[in-house]
Parts: structure tokens; C-alpha cells; sequence
């Protein structure tokens, strides 16, 4: 047993765990183990409940509109040359990822855990192959790079982006174009501008961007909760099973600028930034362009505002808003219009499967969707991190919060979050994949689970990924 291992077996409290008797103490450690076990089993229930109500439901009526219920899948075993590379991966950050974590110097391990995560994302999606799992992903009749062409003269299609939304005039954007600002399609017109055209560069953007996320986070709890629980939440971060629908869709580029964004608000509120203010204005460009890369992604600020709540300051405002207002000013000057174009894709979601995707079943099933997406492990530290939640709220306002309960209050904006597209119609169903920018900040809820347990919990965590994986066929 390491050092590391008996810290959790000793009566003293650890700072970096929420003041809940059951991880602090020898004799209530047990009753807290039990606790996340039981958390973790109830998540297992509620996908275990979405899949078997959803089977009925779609073989009743077919009104589901996936065949695979909750996720949008298809039954389909298989193979490929991920098969290997990616139980290698998880079994590298299983065995070692804890103690390198712990033990290396902080640059070297950010940089680390971005090429674990790489390595993690891609390798899963070499499980459907090169050309399937990579190059095909964005070229499909739904992806964006099926409209890169009438993209030739960029200032005409933005000034008539929102004519082709809905589904009835002639050349409607396919459902991914449509169902996102223009700023999404604009990165692979970008691209292909670049020389890098072609589903295979677009797909390792999103792969590489994608994998930066978990940097991200590490670099906003750093700030936020001190580098103890950064460092604990790194192998976690790395191992997402949300990886599976990182690789490849643009949903995963998509979360990695949204989670830069709140990095450099943390790091500009805290002042642990060499040039606060610019970090906070490259915080508002990047949530500007959040906002122009998906809709639903305006509830990020959900997260920027627990930032500051949790730094104490609204200095880093003023810059913030001054850069978030570029992306707005720019886009609109070009002829596109947000809030009309929301406005119709609201009807283009209706015309299609949302129209007919029960919200009696999605309202929770998403949740389900979410929990495949979060993994166990995160399922159990999120009961920890919840149980801490009341005690954090109150210490919100006299500056007491303890380094756990500042990763609670970051894991419950995320959750606000979540439940706001939850309840608004809008996600019903895929949340697997669109929820990824906020399931991100849940992934560190896994750190405050006792060090004994870690690389069980791990490997929890990259089962689930590799069953989905290697069993379904995930995607448009």
C-alpha cells in the first residue's frame, strides 16, 4: 500500500475532501465506500430502466427515433485496430496514471494528460477503423462537410444562412448546419481554406482540440481548488468515457473551447495569471465564439459565473464582456442573425425527430444518457460532491469554502446546466454527444473519491467506454 493509499485510512480530515464523515474517518470510511456504491448502482438502474422502457416504447410506436434507446446507436459487435490500442491505453493510465499524476511536475503533466487523452479518443475510434471511425465521421449527408462548396463566397452564405434552416425552401442545410450558428461550418471551411480539407484532418481537429479539454480543467481546478485536486481529478479526465463520442464529432471541438474559456476566466479571477485582464478578454473571445459554435452552449456562463462567485471578484468582467462581444459584433455585421436563426431552428427541431421524441421519456432518459457518457465513477463523486453541497453554499459568502466544496459548486454549475437544457425540449435525446461541454466539469467529482479506490474506479470507467464502444455503432 502506498503513502498515498494510507492517507485515506487515517482519522485526520483531508482538505481536499468535502466534510462528510464517511470519507474522513476510519470508522464511517466503510459506510462512505457504500454510499458511492450505492450512488453508482442507482446510475446503473436509471440506464438500466432507459434502455428497457425505451425498447418498449420503440417497438411500440417508434417514436424514440434511435434503435438503440436511450443512445442513438444501432446493435452492431465488433473489431478493429483500436481493439488493442485502446485496453493498452486504459490499462497504462489505470496502473500508472495515479501516481504520475501525483509525482510530476505540473507542466509535464498537463502536456501528459493532453496526449493520454488524444491517445484515449483515438484509439477508441480506431475501434470502428480508420475510414469508418475517423475520415467517413463528418463527411456523412448530416455533417458540415457536405456544404463546404456553398461556402465559396463566405460573406453571401452568412447574409443567407438562416433562408436555408427549416426544412421546405430549396438546399436546407443538412440537420448538423442547420442545428448550429454558422460558426461551427465555418471551422471546415476554414480548414479545408488551410489545405486541410477532407474528413480525416476534420476529424483529428476535433480529436486534438477535443483532447485539450482535459487540460483545461485541470488548469481551472488548479486555480480554483488548489493543485492537489487537479492532480486527483487528471487520470479521470483522461479516461472519459464520453471519449467515445469525442472522436469523432464536433461536439468534442466544440467543449474544448468552451472549456478554455472558463479556464481563463479562472486563472484571470484569481490572479494566477501573469496578465489577468488579457486572460479574461481571451476568455470572453472564446465564449463569444462558444456561442456562434452551438446554441446551447450560451448555458457555459452558468459555469463562468461559479467562477467568479467562487474567486470573490467581478474584476475580471469588464474585459470578459468586452471580448465576448466580438464573435456577436462580427457575425452580425456579416449579415446572420442569432436569434432569428434560434428561432427557426426551434422549427427545423420540430419538423424532424424532436417533433416526435416523447418528452415524458427524453426528460430523464437524457440523464441516462449522461450517466453512460459520465461513467460511475463520476456518478459516485457527484454524491460526495453533493453531499458537500449545502455547507458550500453557505460558505460562499464569508470566503470558507473548503478546496472539495470549490469543486462541488463547480460540478453544480455544470449540473445547472445540464438541467436547464434538460427541461427546455431542446435535448431530447443524443445528449451523449451535445452534452460533452458540460459533462467535462462533472468528470472532477471522481477526485474526491478515497485514493484506495481510485484505480477501481478507473477501470469502471474505461469499461464502460470500451463495451459501448466495441458493441454499438455510435453516430450519425
Amino acid at each position: 500500500m502506498t503513502t498515498e493509499e494510507r492517507s485515506d485510512l487515517i482519522r485526520t480530515p483531508d482538505p481536499a475532501v468535502p466534510t462528510d464523515p464517511a470519507v474522513s474517518a476510519v470508522p464511517t470510511a466503510p459506510a462512505g465506500r457504500r454510499r458511492d456504491l450505492t450512488a453508482a448502482a442507482a446510475g446503473a438502474l436509471l440506464v438500466a430502466v432507459a434502455i428497457g422502457v425505451g425498447w418498449v416504447i420503440q417497438e411500440g410506436d417508434g417514436s424514440l427515433q434511435v434503435h438503440w434507446p436511450p443512445l442513438l446507436a444501432s446493435w452492431d459487435p465488433h473489431i478493429g485496430p483500436g481493439t488493442l490500442a485502446a485496453p493498452a491505453v486504459a490499462a497504462a493510465v489505470i496502473a500508472g496514471g495515479p501516481r504520475l499524476a501525483a509525482r510530476m511536475p505540473w507542466r509535464g503533466l498537463l502536456l501528459t494528460c493532453w496526449a493520454g487523452s488524444v491517445a484515449w479518443i483515438l484509439s477508441l475510434a480506431l475501434i470502428e477503423g480508420w475510414y469508418r471511425g475517423i475520415e467517413r465521421r463528418l463527411t456523412t449527408k448530416h455533417e458540415y462537410l457536405r456544404v463546404i462548396d456553398r461556402f465559396d463566397d463566405i460573406g453571401a452564405a452568412l447574409r443567407g444562412f438562416t433562408d436555408h434552416i427549416v426544412i421546405g425552401p430549396p438546399g436546407n442545410w443538412p440537420a448538423h448546419v442547420a442545428g448550429h450558428p454558422p460558426g461551427a461550418t465555418l471551422t471546415f471551411v476554414g480548414l479545408d481554406r488551410a489545405g486541410l480539407g477532407g474528413g480525416a484532418w476534420a476529424g483529428m481537429w476535433c480529436i486534438v482540440l477535443g483532447g485539450s479539454a482535459a487540460v483545461a480543467v485541470m488548469v481551472a481546478l488548479r486555480a480554483l481548488t488548489g493543485e492537489d485536486l487537479a492532480r486527483r481529478a487528471a487520470p479521470f479526465l483522461v479516461l472519459a468515457p464520453f471519449a467515445v463520442w469525442t472522436g469523432t464529432s464536433a461536439d468534442g471541438y466544440f467543449a474544448a473551447v468552451a472549456a478554455w474559456s472558463v479556464a481563463l476566466l479562472a486563472v484571470a479571477a484569481t490572479r494566477t495569471a501573469g496578465h489577468p485582464a488579457a486572460a479574461a478578454l481571451g476568455s470572453g473571445l472564446l465564449f463569444g465564439l462558444t456561442c456562434y459554435l452551438s446554441y446551447g452552449l450560451t448555458l457555459v456562463a452558468a459555469l463562468l459565473a461559479a467562477v467568479l462567485l467562487l474567486a470573490r471578484t467581478a474584476r475580471p468582467l469588464g474585459p470578459l464582456v468586452l471580448g465576448a462581444l466580438v464573435a456577436p459584433v462580427a457575425f452580425t455585421l456579416a449579415g446572420f442573425n442569432w436569434w432569428e436563426a434560434y428561432h427557426l431552428l426551434v422549427e427545423r427541431y420540430y419538423q424532424g425527430a424532436g417533433g416526435t421524441r416523447p418528452y415524458s421519456y427524453w426528460v430523464w432518459a437524457n440523464l441516462a444518457c449522461a450517466t453512460l457518457a459520465a461513467g460511475l465513477a463520476t456518478v459516485a463523486g457527484l454524491r460526495r460532491a453533493v453531499a458537500s453541497a449545502p455547507a458550500a453554499v453557505r460558505g460562499l459568502r464569508p470566503g470558507t469554502v473548503t478546496p472539495a466544496q470549490r469543486l462541488a459548486c463547480v460540478a453544480l454549475a455544470a449540473l445547472l446546466a445540464i438541467a436547464v437544457a434538460d427541461l427546455s425540449g431542446m435535448s431530447k435525446a443524443e445528449t451523449e454527444r451535445i452534452w460533452q461541454p458540460f459533462v467535462v466539469w462533472l468528470i472532477p467529482a471522481a477526485a474526491l473519491l478515497p485514493a484506495a479506490d481510485r484505480r477501481g474506479w478507473l477501470a469502471a470507467q474505461a469499461a464502460v467506454a470500451l463495451l459501448i464502444n466495441h458493441l454499438l455503432w455510435t453516430g450519425w
